[in-house]
């Protein structure tokens, strides 16, 4: 029986769970911090790093580790019922309801609209535009097997193309030095911890989580069947994965600090990418802008409704088949992406962030477990109760549920109710 995959294989699967990971907004974050961040970007791009790659690397690294087939395996151990709560609401909330739908509308806001005949209003043509691109995400999403193929092979160098032809441009012909420029207020006194906060805006760690099932199914299909070298290869992919996120995060961070000196500092990461590409290219980098994020937005979709119907067909599997589930999540994404990405954001804020401290508090209890002892099923509930609680109430949830893991350690080392 096969153990590990080759290294083309391997490369294969890194760059395709990098193409599910990086859609637009992983290049619209970087870019804004860059320029915020003037000649503060080195302790901006760590702290972004740390946040914005690290916690993506630790969620597929506790997929591996826990040899778990899936979120729904994963989020059990704090108790069955919060397992199908916590799966459920993670995939509904990075699948139909916001992610997917944003990944809809960025390529459209971003871009496409500014192409539009004036006899169009934006209503309709956003309406048109994620009409097309929800033919296409349906029509990839319901061949699965080919995923490899269409997300790691084709769209993701193609994304890789536009991204060295644009970002490549302007470094090798800069704007000017990063050095001399001034930070902004929220970079000058603590820019590492700015950047932390940005990285962890991109909530890549509930990503991580949710397009495991896919890269396991993908492993799994290349011939490698037993629990611990799937947890091998998983790793090593989600290391190649987050290496590319870490290199183009910090180009990205770079072209957009070198920007500032013509364009000053722009409201978004969306006009800095505008600025950087019509300064090099003219009219024409509109165009090129406007492929890119396409491309960007469509493997992201591709996934996000890929993994929601694989892990629904795994939790429900005598309710709808694979293809329905995912025609199903692609017709809602469809719906909430008319909404407009404003209308989206807005919606998916106070959601995401009460799924994201559970999704790391789970994240590590998983690589800590080993600590625990016969006692870890406490520790998984009482912690995963305590950052509940204070999300729910809006309260800082770090450091009660760091003093829990505390506890909930010392409970085991004392042996107590074991």
């Amino acid at each position: 029986m096969k153990k590990r995959l080759t290294i083309a294989e391997t490369l294969s699967v890194g760059s395709l769970l990098f193409g599910l990971f990086f859609g637009a907004g992983n290049l619209i974050f970087p870019a804004s911090m860059g320029q915020a961040a003037g000649k503060n970007i080195l302790p901006a791009l760590a702290g972004f790093l740390l946040s914005g790659v690290g916690l993506p690397l630790l969620s597929v690294a506790a997929l591996g580790i826990s040899r778990s087939s899936g979120v729904l395996e994963l989020s059990s151990k704090a108790g069955k019922f919060f397992g199908y709560i916590f799966t459920c609401s993670l995939y509904l909330t990075i699948g139909s309801f916001f992610a997917a739908p944003r990944c809809f509308t960025v390529p459209f806001e971003a871009g496409f609209a500014s192409f539009m005949p004036d006899e169009i209003n934006k209503t309709l043509g956003l309406f048109i535009f994620t009409l097309i691109f929800f033919a296409l995400v349906l029509f990839f999403s319901l061949r699965p097997g080919k995923i490899l193929i269409w997300v790691g092979k084709f769209l993701n160098p193609l994304f890789l193309l536009f991204f060295a032809v644009i970002i490549g441009t302007a470094l090798l012909n800069p704007m000017g030095s990063f050095t001399a420029i001034e930070p902004a207020e929220i970079y000058l006194n603590s820019p590492l911890t700015q950047g932390l906060i940005e990285g962890y805006n991109t909530m890549d760690a509930l990503a991580g989580l949710a397009f495991g099932i896919i890269v396991i199914n993908v492993i799994n299909s290349l011939g490698v069947k037993e629990s611990g070298d799937i947890a091998v290869c998983t790793i090593f992919s989600g290391g190649i994965a987050c290496f590319l996120m870490a290199v183009i995060y910090s180009v990205t961070v770079l072209a957009g600090a070198q920007s500032r000196n013509i364009y000053g500092l722009a409201p978004n990461g969306g006009i800095v990418l505008a600025d950087i590409t019509r300064h090099y290219f003219s009219d024409t980098g509109a165009y090129l802008l406007a492929a890119m994020i396409f491309v960007a937005c469509l493997k992201t979709a591709i996934g996000l409704i890929t993994s929601c119907g694989q892990a629904f067909t795994q939790m429900f599997p005598k309710f709808l088949s694979y293809k329905k589930w995912t025609v199903l999540f692609s017709l809602m994404s469809f719906a909430f992406a008319n909404i407009g990405l404003s209308g989206i954001i807005k919606l998916s804020i106070p959601v995401l962030m009460m799924l994201y401290p559970l999704a790391i508090t789970l994240i590590f209890l998983v690589l800590t477990k080993k600590y625990f002892e016969k006692s870890a099923p406490l520790a998984f509930r009482l912690v995963t109760a305590v950052t509940f609680i204070c999300c729910l109430l809006e309260l800082n949830w770090v450091y009660p549920a760091l003093i829990t893991f505390v506890i909930s350690l010392l409970i085991s080392k004392l042996k107590i109710f074991n």
